[in-house]
């Protein structure tokens, strides 16, 4: 090992002991939807057709007067994707804390990034 490497070595090792928990999870959660072939939800840009994996953070019935919807907040460790599906008040295995890949044109609402009606693959609980 050269200088350089034992440097950047003991960097990360620093890094990762000074890392609070939230900064350790949005690292691997960013590792996590690169094996995927996720694009990073930070370099998604509106009318783009993207697939973006990461981990729900909320799920949300919203009851409106003429169309329901179901909202989820997913999170890839660089940004928050907002996925709604139009028309439906439950999905079996859309829960916070699971692990999913979502594509479909991305959008903008109220300055969120947001996927309508995505296509979808549930990750097998870990």
């Amino acid at each position: 090992m050269t200088t350089d490497e034992g440097r950047v070595s003991l960097r990360r090792i620093l890094q990762r002991l000074t890392a609070s928990e939230a900064e350790i999870e949005a690292q691997e959660l960013r590792r996590e939807s690169a094996e995927s072939g996720g694009t990073p939800a930070r370099q998604c840009l509106r009318g783009q057709v993207v697939s973006v994996a990461g981990r729900l953070r909320t799920v949300v019935y919203t009851p409106r007067t003429n169309l329901p919807t179901l909202e989820a907040d997913l999170y890839d460790g660089s940004d928050v994707v907002t996925l709604v599906w139009l028309g439906r008040r439950h999905i079996a295995g859309i829960e916070p804390g699971r692990h999913l890949t979502a594509r479909g044109r991305m959008a903008v609402r109220d300055d969120r990034k947001v996927i309508y009606n995505p296509y979808y693959e549930l990750e097998s609980p870990k």
